[in-house]
Parts: structure tokens; C-alpha cells; sequence
């Protein structure tokens, strides 16, 4: 009889993180109700992380790096812009709808907190948004996007938008089924493309 693989508890600690920060708010709990949630030792979690506050970078950090990378890969395509940016945008949408505990928390603990973990990851913040600026950029040089909007704003105004859906699933102002995420999908890329495409 085959032996049951080993648990991970690093990662066992980082999912029921997510579940205890999204349940809570980071701020409210302490270690020992993640280690509860984790079903482990107090101690453990210390094992592993020196504070809830790096449990809390570590979640983010490995997030926002699919991101990164997801930008990256897109934008290394063949394809149209508006391709590129709808594809961007599913990314980000089919994350909230595979793990909406773990994108709350992303937003409203990170990437909204400008005077804490805001600020501390301000650099991968800003790089998301450089990367799509440079989708933007990059179809302004060849004539496909108007070249009189800053590329830097108009990816602060797809991604901003893209957030704003987010935060009306999170607080159940929307409707989170298929049709809602598709429908929602379509409505970013469609205004902002709508926006930034050249006119004949």
C-alpha cells in the first residue's frame, strides 16, 4: 500500500491564512487563529513565518507574481491589442472566480492599503501597471491605439476597472456566476479598448 504523500504545513498555514484573514480582516486576527484554522500547533506557524505580516507578503507576493508572469506571456503574443488586454483581464477575473477568498484579500488588505502593505509592494504594483502600459504603448506605435492618452493611465484605468468589478463581487453588489463574469469581462475590454482605438 502506497504511502500518503507528506503535508505540506507551509502551505496548509497559507490557505487557512487566507480563509481567517478573508473571514476577519488582517488586522483583527492574530497567529493563533490561523494556527487554529490550520488545524496545527501555535508554535508551527511561527516555525515557518516571523509574523502574520509575513504570511500575509508571502500570499501576495506569490499572487501578484502569476500576474506579472501572465502579462509578460501575454504580451509576448502575436495578437491584436484588444486581444492582449482581454486576456489580461480574463486572468484576473478567472483568479477571483477560482479563489475569491484569496483575491479579497489581495485587494482589500494589499493592494488598497496605502499605508501598509500598499506601499510596502508598491514596486510589483507598479510594475503590473508598467507592464500593461507597455500593451498600450506598444499599440500606439503601431496606430491601433490614439497616441494623445498616457499609457501609464489608461492601464491604471482598465486595471482600476477591472478592480472595481472585484470589489462589488467581494461585497456581493454583483451577481457571481458565469454569465455575470463573462458579461463583465466583455464591458472592461469594450469601453477601454473602445477608448484607446484609432478612428478611421
Amino acid at each position: 500500500m502506497a504511502k500518503a504523500p507528506p503535508v505540506d504545513r507551509r502551505r496548509q498555514i497559507l490557505d487557512a491564512a487566507v480563509r481567517v484573514f478573508a473571514r476577519q480582516g488582517f488586522h483583527s486576527c492574530r497567529v493563533s487563529d490561523i494556527a487554529d484554522e490550520a488545524g496545527v500547533a501555535y508554535g508551527l506557524v511561527y516555525h515557518y513565518f516571523r509574523s502574520k505580516d509575513q504570511v500575509m507578503n508571502e500570499l501576495f507576493t506569490e499572487r501578484w507574481s502569476l500576474l506579472l508572469a501572465a502579462i509578460e506571456e501575454v504580451d509576448g503574443r502575436d495578437v491584436a491589442p484588444r486581444e492582449k488586454l482581454d486576456a489580461v483581464a480574463g486572468f484576473i477575473i478567472d483568479s477571483y472566480r477560482h479563489d475569491p477568498e484569496l483575491m479579497q484579500v489581495v485587494i482589500v488588505e494589499v493592494t488598497r492599503a496605502a499605508n501598509s502593505f500598499g506601499r510596502t509592494h508598491l514596486p510589483e504594483i507598479n510594475h503590473a501597471y508598467e507592464s500593461i502600459a507597455k500593451i498600450v504603448s506598444d499599440a500606439q506605435a503601431s496606430g491601433e491605439f490614439r497616441d494623445d492618452i498616457d499609457p501609464l493611465l489608461a492601464s491604471m484605468w482598465f486595471y482600476g476597472a477591472i478592480e472595481q468589478l472585484l470589489s462589488a463581487w467581494v461585497f456581493e453588489l454583483l451577481p457571481a456566476d458565469d454569465e455575470s463574469f463573462a458579461r463583465a469581462r466583455r464591458m472592461v475590454v469594450e469601453t477601454v479598448c473602445g477608448g484607446l482605438e484609432t478612428r478611421s
